[in-house]
C-alpha cells in the first residue's frame, strides 16, 4: 500500500513537468503535448503543410498554469486525410413496413504536434 502511494506520488511530480496545452481545433477541444498524434475534422492543406492555432485556453509548464488568451501557440504539421470508420444509420418504423439504411463515413485529418511556443 505504502509502495502504491510513493508510485502515485512520483507519478504526480513526473506529470506536473511535462507541458502540454488544452487547444480549440476544429471546433473540439484537445490536450496536446508535443510529439502527439491526432485526428481532427478535416483542416484546409496538404500533407506537409504546417499549420498553427492560436485559440489556446490554458497551457501548464512545469506546474505553472496559465488559464486564457495568451501569446502562446500551437504549431503542428498535417501528415494525411484520411476517412474515419463508417458509421450506420438504421431508421424502421415497426408494423408500417419502412426501413432505411444509411451510411457515413467522417473526413479527418491526422496531425502532429511539433511545438507549443
Amino acid at each position: 500500500m505504502l509502495f502504491e502511494i510513493e508510485k502515485s506520488l512520483s507519478l504526480r511530480k513526473y506529470f506536473r513537468k511535462i507541458m502540454f496545452a488544452i487547444v480549440t481545433i476544429a471546433g473540439q477541444q484537445f490536450k496536446v503535448k508535443q510529439d502527439d498524434e491526432l485526428f481532427v475534422h478535416r483542416l484546409a492543406g496538404n500533407a506537409g503543410d504546417k499549420v498553427e492555432f492560436s485559440d489556446i485556453l490554458m497551457v501548464s509548464n512545469a506546474g505553472n498554469i496559465t488559464v486564457g488568451k495568451n501569446a502562446k501557440k500551437v504549431q503542428a504539421e498535417i501528415i494525411d486525410h484520411l476517412k474515419g470508420d463508417k458509421v450506420i444509420i438504421f431508421k424502421k418504423n415497426r408494423r408500417k413496413g419502412y426501413q432505411k439504411k444509411n451510411g457515413h463515413r467522417q473526413c479527418l485529418t491526422k496531425i502532429k504536434i511539433n511545438a507549443i511556443a
